[in-house]
């Protein structure tokens, strides 16, 4: 996608990184500060600056409301700054100043807004993100419709030199003789046969045929996961797997199972991509995995996924399709990050697997690098994200000024100014070395 960057001498293959970069961060940062400054202005409460990044103002305009409207030149945040915000990141109110505006200006200020009001501005920049999340991915489940749940083919793939019969809109009946009624059956057929070519039981055309087709778990690429092994190594969604350390490859799973027993050097793989042998060179690494029962486990890992050779039929998503595929996917997202965080909290996760603002950028790049949707996809996944971190409860971040709103609300008073100076103070300095230190595993793990 933004592979002619690479072609600009001495910085290009680093643009390839930034650029993406800069535009994913910049599109979630934005709507997550547009989550805050419109619900607040709903709540007629005044904001006096938006920010897209930090540092020297490049441009800015006033609106017609008063509020100034700037781009800074570090891509890195953004944020708005209400009416009697002591500060950008409204760290507190600035008394003195509010103390000395008329009673009419003091109203439009944050800090004399109700405490519901002041609550539903802070939760809307989270929730602004979730929305970007379930709108992107119903927008994509509409793009890409919905596999049927009947076992009708759609695509058919084949390794090279072998004779297919099996055609799209056949619906599969058997596989080798075993009766099959659902996409999942599949499951059971991880072992290749070496025998000869599989038979898939269809009916085609009202007539029952035995034809010949593929075997379903052909090692074919069906995602690429950013920041992993396969990604630095130019593997692509689609291409398929021929040899691995020399070693030839029949089917997805004896390729895990090779890749499992491995360690941490450097091999050849060999691919297959639309029709031209490519030798590569690949180095598979110590990589989390979810495991059946949800918790976490390490292993050896290159970092791509399987899809079946015989995909499924598709079928047109209306609006509440949509609709239910964005929440399901923002759903599952938040399952796993909440499991995640408990993981990484109980060490059942090593940190190690922590990733920082290097770690995205090169997360950013390649997505890019596997097309529109892939990069689409991750627009979606930071937005979920950066919303779930934002409700942490930790002092600065939304989630912590809700904690003290709900302080507030059950002691009917705010907390002290000295103490609120000093937590604030804390978050800051955790949420610095969170960063250091996920960006020390990124340059590690680079």
């Amino acid at each position: 996608m933004f592979d002619f960057l690479s072609y600009i001498p001495l910085i290009g293959g680093t643009l390839t990184f930034i650029v993406p970069f800069i535009i994913v961060l910049s599109i979630v940062i934005f709507i997550h500060e547009y989550g805050h400054y419109i619900v607040g202005r709903w709540c007629g409460i005044h904001a006096e600056a938006f920010s897209m990044g930090f540092g020297p103002v490049m441009k800015s305009w006033v609106d017609k409301r008063g509020t100034v409207w700037q781009i800074s030149a570090l891509p890195l945040g953004g944020y708005v700054k209400f009416l009697g915000d002591a500060n950008a990141a409204s760290g507190g109110a600035d008394r003195e100043k509010i103390d000395a505006m008329p009673v009419e200006l003091r109203a439009k200020t944050f800090e004399s807004a109700a405490l519901w009001k002041r609550a539903l501005t802070v939760f809307a920049g989270p929730a602004a993100n979730f929305v970007l999340s379930i709108v992107v991915f119903g927008l994509m489940a509409v793009g890409t419709g919905r596999p049927s749940s009947e076992l009708i083919v759609g695509e058919v793939k084949s390794a090279p030199d072998t004779q297919i019969e099996l055609m799209a809109g056949d619906l599969i009946t058997s596989f080798n003789g075993s009766t099959i009624a659902k996409w999942k059956d599949f499951e059971d057929f991880k072992q290749r046969d070496a025998a000869g070519t599989p038979t898939y039981g269809v009916l085609r055309d009202g007539a029952a045929l035995d034809v010949a087709g593929p075997f379903p778990w052909l090692p074919i690429v069906s995602t690429v996961n950013p920041v992993t092994p396969a990604a630095k190594a130019g593997v692509k969604k689609g291409d398929l797997v021929l040899s691995l350390a020399g070693q030839n490859i029949a089917s997805f799973f004896e390729l895990q199972g090779i890749v499992k027993t491995m360690t941490s050097r450097e091999v050849a793989m060999q691919v297959l991509r639309d029709g031209q042998v490519l030798d590569l060179k690949i180095t598979p690494r110590m990589m989390p995995y979810q495991k059946d029962d949800g918790s976490f486990g390490e292993r050896m890992m290159i970092g791509i996924g399987a899809g079946l050779a015989v995909s499924p039929q598709y079928s047109t998503v209306g609006l509440l399709g949509a609709l239910d595929a964005g929440v399901g996917s923002v759903w599952h997202m938040t399952k796993t990050f909440v499991r995640t965080i408990s993981e990484l909290v109980t060490g059942g996760l090593s940190v190690k697997n922590l990733q920082g603002p290097v770690g995205i950028a090169v997360a950013s790049g390649d997505s890019a690098t596997q097309g529109v949707t892939e990069f689409v996809f991750m627009i979606a996944f930071i937005s979920t994200a950066i919303g779930l971190m934002n409700l942490l409860p930790i002092p600065i971040l939304d989630g912590g000024h809700l904690v003290i709103f709900a302080y507030q609300a059950v002691f009917k008073r705010p907390p002290n100014d000295r103490f609120m100076q000093v937590v604030m103070g804390i978050g800051l300095s955790l949420l610095l070395m969170l960063m250091l230190f996920a960006t020390f595993n990124d340059i590690m793990r680079l």
